[in-house]
């Protein structure tokens, strides 16, 4: 396997990894948030208003991680700076 190869695979299985890795993280955290603002709802029911929007601002927040995970993947995959190298390295 050439250099170029190698750096395409390993580029691919890394932004794989990155995705599945950072989004079981912002999954479990938004699904306990929402399950202790529907346990904080039902015992204050008149302070839902603000729950819910404090609930929505937190899962905002948490899903932003998934986000910087994703985007991290993206530039893996299809702005990696070691393709530049690779490539001039490689060329007879």
């Amino acid at each position: 396997m050439d250099s170029i190869s190698l750096v395409g695979t390993v580029s691919i299985i890394v932004a794989g990894l990155t995705i599945a890795i950072g989004s079981i993280g912002p999954a479990l955290g938004e699904g306990r948030a929402l399950s202790e603002a529907l346990n904080a709802m039902a015992q204050q029911p008149d302070e839902a208003d603000t729950i819910t929007r404090t609930l929505f601002v937190g899962l905002a927040m948490v899903e932003s991680t998934a986000i910087y995970c994703f985007v991290i993947s993206l530039i893996i995959v299809f702005a990696n700076p070691f393709w530049d190298f690779v490539i001039q390295n490689a060329a007879p």
